[in-house]
């Protein structure tokens, strides 16, 4: 049997991976292993993901807080460990994050062979750590598994081989299918008090939005804004702009708005249940793109570009500004229900793990 180390470190690589071991499980084939870095490692930002999914990783490395160098350092010290010890086959990393990159390098320098999840991904923005992140861990990738038409696309500008590309889908989507129950059961909308839905969900974190005192303070600006019409807004609001709403001196103005409802970071069927409840999304994050266009809810991308833009030119996503007369325009479409309805995206399907083990079968 031939073996499978997949390598994750963050909430949203958690998200991706999840049947995984249950099809290759069934089929016989692959034995997979897990590999968890620790990248994320609090209860609410991992241990909740895995308790809710079953899944338990084979390794913890368990590498912590620090720099992103110092993180780098201690995934490809503890990854060499495991490789010696595993000898997989093929090494699955995950995503766009530190832990993504330093794996593949572990696996490139140990002469094992790479693959890609969500390969070929690019905004073209090298303010964004994770654009390094996609273009070096593609440079050093073997099989490239790719979730929608531009990352073919940008693999062949690049040169990458054909026969090395794969379009298999969007596991993030399988996992939104296989715990759609799950999902559906959740009462988070009783316990924040949202009867049947109609709030705004918000999930903003880039260093770009929340490091800044000026925009972090226009995003609070947008928010009572909106919260102005008589919608609530939900903002399971992240660790790092807590810290930056406190050392900006704008924890009043945030307490003053009525109508925001702050909450921890969320398990997954709660947070999912919000976005499939709710009348759109403001947010400057990846993920959430591709989860709403899937539910074909109104996004709102508070950045000016994005790595996932058939979101946008099939889905249910916009780019907007941060900028409250082009926001407020378009809430107002939706609010009309002139807002575009948006498609799901070519093998968006809830099969993308059998077709990556199809591919994974064939080339081990």
């Amino acid at each position: 049997m031939k073996k499978l180390l997949v390598v994750v470190g963050t909430r949203p690589n958690f998200i991706k991976v999840t049947r995984f071991k249950r099809v290759a499980a069934q089929r016989g084939t692959i034995d997979v292993r897990i590999v968890h870095t620790g990248q994320h490692f609090s209860a609410n930002m991992a241990d909740v993901f895995f308790e809710q999914f079953g899944l338990v990783p084979d390794r913890f490395l368990n590498i912590g807080a620090g720099s992103p160098n110092t993180q780098m350092a201690q995934v490809m010290l503890g990854l060499e460990t495991v490789i010696s010890e595993e000898r997989p086959d093929l090494v699955m990393v995950v995503g766009d994050v530190n832990s993504t990159l330093a794996a593949a390098i572990t696996a490139n320098k140990m002469g094992v062979r790479i693959g890609h999840l969500e390969s070929g991904l690019r905004s073209f923005d090298r303010s964004m750590p994770e654009e390094h992140n996609r273009v070096l861990t593609d440079a050093i990738t073997d099989h490239f598994f790719i979730t929608e038409q531009s990352g073919l696309d940008h693999l062949r500008n690049e040169g990458r081989p054909e026969e090395a590309l794969h379009f298999v889908g969007n596991t993030m989507i399988d996992t939104l299918v296989a715990f759609d129950p799950q999902v559906q059961a959740s009462p988070v909308l009783e316990q924040l008090g949202l009867g049947q839905g109609g709030h705004v969900l918000m999930t903003i974190h880039r260093p770009a939005t929340v490091d800044v005192p000026e925009r972090l303070s226009a995003l609070l600006d947008l928010i009572a804004d909106v919260c102005v019409s008589g919608r609530k807004v939900v903002f399971p609001i992240h660790p790092r702009t807590v810290k930056h709403i406190e050392a900006f001196g704008l924890k009043a103005k945030a307490d003053a708005i009525q109508g925001l409802v702050r909450t921890e970071p969320l398990d997954y069927f709660a947070f999912q249940k919000l976005v499939g409840t709710c009348a759109f999304i403001l947010t400057d994050s990846g993920g959430i793109q591709e989860e709403s266009t899937f539910r074909r809810v109104p996004c709102l991308t508070l950045r000016p570009n994005t790595e996932r833009p058939i979101t946008v030119t099939m889905g249910s996503n916009e780019l907007v500004p941060l900028d409250m007369d082009a926001v407020r325009a378009a809430i107002a479409r939706i609010e009309r229900g002139t807002f575009k309805k948006g498609e799901v995206p070519p093998l968006w399907d809830g099969h993308a793990t059998e077709r990556i083990l199809d591919v994974l079968e064939r080339v081990l």
